[in-house]
């Protein structure tokens, strides 16, 4: 119900949460759920561009701007035009970029490198990290206006161990998945009961991930799986649902 709500508004969205709980789905649904679905769903993890490489990746380049630019390169922004940017792990960006965002966030145009003239952008801007925001600014790792204009509103996806009900919810959309890709009208895989109220139990520490691991490993088994064949990597220290 949040993200309905939140998927009405224009405004930048930043989704808060630990590492696995799914940022990036709650993302796509605000996407899917607002009016700018029918344009792009751009997604881009910051911590995986080089920095020397960021500007270009973000804003594009025009060929001949610098060595190896053989060709006119449409950035992020400029491919998101009419949709929505995703910023997954938007923390890991370095200072120098927080500038650049910053004032293509509020100028709403791009200038790609080499360029004379600016490019107008209409982006919906959401953002993403495991990290505290908060704590970096406070720190001075991020900056404070930056951290205002992405943060106008704050949606928290909880971990799985204060939604459990979901748990077994999701485990049934994995195995529906791994079905329709295979063309199979069940299941590739299954859990007794007993081992299905051990999961709902388990720590879980990689949330949404480590359901996503254990459906990877049940889905080449073609089985039904008990309580004591359940991998020890879900109950954390070696430890089995025994």
């Amino acid at each position: 119900a949040t993200i309905a709500k939140v998927a009405r508004s224009q405004a930048p969205v930043y989704v808060a949460g630990e590492s696995g709980v799914g940022k990036e789905l709650v993302s796509r649904l605000i996407h899917e759920l607002g009016p700018r679905s029918a344009a792009p769903f751009v997604p881009v993890n910051c911590g995986a561009i080089p920095s020397e490489l960021m500007e270009s990746e973000f804003f594009g380049h025009r060929k001949g701007s610098f060595t190896g630019a053989h060709a006119d390169k449409e950035g992020l922004f400029q491919a998101a035009d009419g949709g929505t940017l995703f910023l997954d792990e938007v923390a890991e960006l370095p200072l120098h970029m927080q500038v650049k965002l910053l004032r293509v966030i509020q100028e709403k145009a791009v200038r790609p490198i080499g360029a004379r003239a600016e490019v107008a952008v209409d982006v919906r801007i959401l953002s993403a990290t495991h990290k505290n925001l908060a704590r970096l600014v406070d720190l001075g790792s991020f900056r404070q206006d930056l951290f205002y204009r992405i943060n106008v509103i704050e949606l928290r996806v909880p971990p799985l161990r204060e939604r459990r009900v979901d748990i077994v919810a999701w485990l049934r959309r994995l195995q529906q998945r791994w079905a329709e890709e295979r063309g199979q009208a069940t299941p590739p895989f299954s859990l007794e009961p007993e081992a299905v109220e051990a999961l709902v139990r388990a720590p879980l520490v990689e949330n949404l991930r480590t359901l996503d691991r254990l459906a990877h490993s049940l889905g080449a088994s073609n089985a039904t799986t008990t309580v004591e064949q359940l991998p020890p990597y879900l109950f954390g220290n070696g430890q089995t649902a025994g």
